[in-house]
């Protein structure tokens, strides 16, 4: 009797790492999203991917009514999360502390805490949620600490272009560096020279019509529109409406 032998072939397919998105730096306007039900609220989405710096960098906005919670409370492991209210009341609690805060207040949260929200009015609440994970953590014993901060709380510092508010410049739990003002700017001047920096950069309008230089290309924006800004981009704000126009600028590296 033959013994009939079997070969066996195993074929080998490596595993492919599955790469992220290159966000585009350019204008993402609000009028340009659909909203849609998510959960218990309304979201819009504005980007999803990577940067040069960023492992992956996640934007969109919330809308829950009054009394309600978008989900439960929870934590993220290694990434950190801005929250900036749009409009409406919104109570945001991070482990123990909680506080109630109102539109242009800002919340940072690092990774390990956990954090939730609540609608703690009775009309809708919108909010924006940046959720940042860089490709190489800072490496530093001591961990950032989370924060917020409230609109009114906010020195506004008048200048020849119109004015600035800070809100935090300091080393985070993930980066070397978090820096984040809110600037007035008045009709028809420009922030300033087309310029580039290293940490990459987020203008948000909180008010008012913009038209940002970004690179080869212009785009205009206007209230709950932003820009993103990739590190070392060539990049300018000027006011194209007939009012001050006001916007968050924020950077990391």
């Amino acid at each position: 009797m033959q013994r009939l032998s079997v070969l066996v072939l195993t074929i080998f397919i490596p595993t492919m790492a599955v790469s992220q998105t290159k966000i585009e730096s350019k204008a993402y306007n609000w009028s340009d999203l659909k909203e849609y039900k998510d959960e218990n609220r309304m979201r819009r989405q504005f980007v999803d991917g990577s940067t040069t710096l960023l492992d992956n960098l996640e934007i969109h906005t919330s809308r829950v009514e009054g009394g309600e919670a978008p989900h439960p409370s929870h934590t993220h492991k290694d990434q950190e999360e801005l929250v900036i209210i749009k409009e409406g009341t919104l109570t945001a609690t991070i482990g123990k502390d909680s506080r109630t805060l109102g539109p242009g207040s800002v919340v940072y949260v690092m990774p390990g805490d956990e954090h939730g929200f609540r609608n703690a009015g009775t009309s809708a609440c919108t909010y924006y949620i940046i959720k940042l994970k860089p490709k190489t953590p800072r490496k530093s014993d001591k961990p950032g600490e989370s924060f917020m901060v409230d609109w009114n709380d906010l020195k506004f510092v008048p200048h020849d272009k119109g004015g600035r508010r800070n809100v935090v410049d300091k080393p985070t739990t993930l980066f070397d560096r978090f820096e984040m003002h809110i600037t007035t700017l008045n009709v028809g001047l420009a922030s300033h020279d087309p310029h580039t920096h290293m940490p990459e950069e987020i203008i948000l309008i909180k008010s008012g019509n913009v038209e940002m230089i970004v690179g080869d290309g212009k785009y205009k924006s206007s209230e709950g529109g932003l820009v993103v800004l990739d590190s070392k981009i060539p990049h300018n704000l000027t006011n194209t409406g007939k009012e001050p126009t006001t916007y968050f600028a924020f950077q990391w590296n």
